[in-house]
């Protein structure tokens, strides 16, 4: 086996528009970094022609070609075995990688044997922050998510969310958002891959979680600046992706805080379903019965989990 510095895993769906800027702008910082790399990209049963795409105009690129969609665990984890790098960048199809990203990145992880993981800093299109890092979600999240908020409040520490800190020096958080991380190949190997068990979403929380359970601390890097077109890769299934987001946290709730904060959520999920049913009725608004419609069918996902069942 011919070990690398670095393995890129990249798992697509659909985003032939998106991932030419991807991979150019990652080939081009892997060049400066000086590392030895490869990339593989996890096709996830494309059909608008990624994988072709792929196969004619990135040749540097190992393309595993699923024929179905496995979910974004399952198919990283397929990436992890496939991989020879003494650390794994996973890496969204609907980012691009800035200069210097990469061995920022790689500096972090490297700069104490107790860290295991690191996250970039991530910017929208238009170059604001999007995300820096985050605390491990709770009551107050759900609830600032469930309810209509100031737009203010979606990005502060009420919400669970990191600043850049001063813009150079990494420091500690909960985790990353899933769209860059760059974990070290013994945590791995300790730890174990994704949970397959979210189809999408969540997986990253958990993963992170476990890591932290096992004694690694994770970072984020915030000069390792990467833009990211949220959404790229869901934006097709928009009710069918917030029905999975919160299959996913039902999940993950029920893992990490148990069976009568599930309950909870699925109480608080009716209550904001209920208001924005009024609103609807009120207003007129067409888009808040949707959302009354959906929350009603997530706190049905809250209710129902097993976890959740007087017979488990």
């Amino acid at each position: 086996m011919d070990e690398h510095d670095l393995s890129v895993v990249i798992v697509t769906w659909n985003v032939r528009g998106l991932l030419p800027a991807c991979l150019e702008s990652l080939q081009a910082d892997l060049k400066e970094s000086d590392l030895e790399s490869e990339v593989i990209v996890v096709d996830n049963g494309s059909s608008d022609g990624t994988v072709e795409l792929v196969a004619e105009r990135f040749p540097f690129v190992q393309l595993i070609a699923l024929g179905e969609n496995r979910g974004f665990a399952a198919a990283n984890n397929i990436g992890f075995a496939r991989s020879h790098g003494r650390a794994i960048l996973l890496l969204n199809p609907d980012t691009e990688v800035l200069p210097g990203a990469i061995t920022w990145l790689w500096r972090a992880l490297h700069a104490a044997p107790h860290v295991g993981l690191v996250g970039a800093c991530l910017l929208n299109s238009d170059g604001s922050l999007q995300s820096a890092g985050y605390r491990f979600p709770g009551y107050v999240q759900n609830l600032l998510d469930f309810f209509p908020i100031h737009p203010r409040l979606i990005g502060s520490r009420l919400n669970g969310r990191f600043g850049p800190g001063d813009g150079l020096t990494p420091f500690a958080v909960d985790h990353p958002l899933g769209a860059c991380m760059m974990v070290r190949r013994e945590v791995v190997e300790k730890v174990g891959g994704l949970d397959e068990g979210y189809f999408y979403y969540s997986e990253e929380i958990d993963w992170c979680r476990r890591i932290r359970a096992a004694g690694w601390t994770i970072l984020t890097a915030p000069a390792a600046l990467v833009v990211h077109h949220a959404g790229g890769s869901t934006r097709q299934i928009s009710e069918a992706s917030f029905l999975q987001l919160h299959r996913s946290r039902a999940r993950y709730f029920c893992r990490w805080h148990g069976r009568t904060f599930v309950r909870r959520l699925a109480w608080l999920a009716e209550l904001a379903a209920g208001w924005a049913a009024l609103r609807a009725r009120l207003t007129g608004r067409a888009d808040l019965a949707v959302r009354a419609r959906l929350l009603r069918q997530a706190a049905a996902i809250y209710r129902h989990t097993p976890c959740c069942d007087e017979s488990v």
